[in-house]
């Protein structure tokens, strides 16, 4: 029960008391225009962190949205900022009069809208009751939102307390001063999920150079950034079981160059799944008889959906691409030809994205025992290293970088392709590519453990020495692009 359905008088008006002190505050913090000295570097500083995780043209909603100047940085298609100050909502509304504004209170909110993005910026420390107003959100967003959480960190109490005394800052009244583990155990029971979370800004006052250099990449480091002043939370809408919206199609993709000595086991060991799975093959310009062992096998099994493409372009990314370009399903799949993933265990990856649990699921090869020859000492090894690697530079965990398996949803696909632009288009695996783009969307990423096989046919496709260095420059070229913006 939220303090709104509560009976108990003494309650309610104990609430109202405390919203009736902070709006009368608000309204005079909105007054007074000349006391952002210290404050308005933090804010520019959190509006590029909120660039970069909501794209241009989404429909977003801020709650506590003040001036309205963070919502309207993020140049939304739909911008709908949500404050109980009136004076807050009137000056918004002369500054930004494209955007949508509503004087309300976020414990009674009723919207009969849903938003790609819900905002909540410096809002958590400063509500009656947290619980009451995550519980409202769940109604305004769908299984593709995002929440966005920014708060602060209490080690800053002191000095946040001092900067107001010295008027470099904007007053504040006695906050909430909530954990990460406090939000998401409040998350959790209004069935949020987090995402990922990190920490931003450990330098809050324009100082050419040094605040770049601490705010960009020393707040990134241990130890630094438990010194940080914000924390940031991506959460989203719990798992909801996607597939009884009706059975989704399954369109499995399959690189092969020189392995016509796997084809028929494809065909054989490949299982029916959702509302139907095709098979797409794409030849990579194989010396051997791949391409005519594919055309044979799709003449003698007509019982299967499949498809067959040459390969024009070079590498296992360009190959999975192309598949994905013809491919008809809903959920999409990597299965690499060698078949040191057995096919048979593609059901659980299905499994595990149609009932929601995941948004991205990646298979593990780290688990359980390989068989003698699956994967070499040093392979293990620099899996390991870019296994750790990864998992620092996306805020999620991920054992297993280079698994071919992965799985996805189709429309999320088709994001990550439309913003490929923002990494480039260096990757010939294609692992790195989807990873990437995956982190950026803010995707949930849920890993899948295999039993990884040793190859009955061929040879490998990968050199461990010129692809590693490969993957390192693609290490380092994440750190600018995914971690240190």
């Amino acid at each position: 029960m939220n303090i709104l359905e509560n009976n108990n008088y003494s309650a309610k008006s104990e609430y109202k008391k405390y919203q009736g002190v902070r709006i009368s505050h608000w309204d005079k913090v909105a007054e007074k225009r000349n006391i952002l000295k210290l404050s308005s570097y933090y804010h520019k500083r959190l509006q590029e962190v909120m660039q970069f995780i909501v794209p241009t043209g989404q429909r977003v909603l801020e709650i506590g949205c003040g001036r309205g100047d963070l919502l309207a940085s993020l140049q939304p298609s739909y911008g709908l900022g949500v404050d109980f100050s009136s004076e807050m909502v009137n000056q918004a509304k002369n500054r930004y009069p494209d955007l949508q504004f509503i004087e309300a209170d976020a414990h009674e909110l009723n919207l009969n809208k849903e938003f790609d993005f819900v905002i909540l910026s410096d809002l958590l420390n400063d509500l009656w009751d947290v619980q009451t107003v995550l519980q409202r959100i769940m109604s305004f967003t769908s299984p593709r939102s995002r929440i966005i959480i920014n708060l602060y960190s209490r080690l800053w109490e002191l000095p946040l307390s001092i900067a107001r005394k010295l008027r470099l800052g904007k007053p504040n009244l006695y906050q909430n001063w909530l954990t990460v583990e406090d939000i998401v155990g409040l998350l959790s029971l209004a069935n949020f999920e987090i995402v990922r979370h990190w920490e931003e800004i450990i330098w809050p006052v324009r100082t050419p150079v040094i605040d770049y250099l601490l705010n960009r990449f020393v707040v990134k480091l241990w130890p630094f950034q438990w010194l940080a002043l914000s924390h940031i939370i991506v959460a989203k809408p719990g798992a909801a079981n996607l597939a009884e919206q009706g059975a989704p199609k399954v369109s499995v993709v399959i690189p092969a160059r020189n392995e016509s000595g796997n084809i028929e086991q494809i065909f054989e060991r490949v299982p029916e799944m959702g509302a139907g799975t095709e098979l797409i093959f794409v030849e990579g310009n194989s010396t051997d008889d791949t391409f005519g062992t594919i055309q044979k096998a799709i003449e003698d099994n007509p019982q299967k959906l499949a498809k067959l493409f040459r390969q024009e372009g070079k590498g296992k990314g360009d190959a999975v691409r192309l598949g994905f370009q013809h491919a008809s399903g809903d959920i999409l799949m990597i299965l690499d030809a060698d078949l040191t993933v057995p096919p048979e265990d593609l059901p659980r990856f299905y499994d595990v994205i149609a009932r929601g649990k995941a948004e991205f699921v990646n298979g593990v090869r780290l688990v359980y025992p390989m068989e003698k020859e699956a994967m070499h000492f040093l392979n293990f090894l620099g899996n390991k290293f870019f296994s750790l690697a990864f998992s620092w530079l996306l805020g999620q965990p991920i054992k297993d970088t280079l698994c071919g398996t992965k799985v996805f949803w189709k429309k999320d696909y088709e994001r990550i392709a439309a913003n490929r632009s923002y990494f480039g288009d260096f990757d010939p695996f294609g692992d790195f590519d989807l990873l990437f783009g995956a982190a950026k969307l803010n995707l949930k990423i849920v890993e899948v453990p295999v039993r990884y096989r040793e190859r009955i046919y061929g040879t490998t496709n990968i050199s461990r020495w010129s692809h590693g260095w490969l993957l390192l420059k693609m290490v380092f070229f994440a750190l600018r692009r995914i971690k240190f913006v």
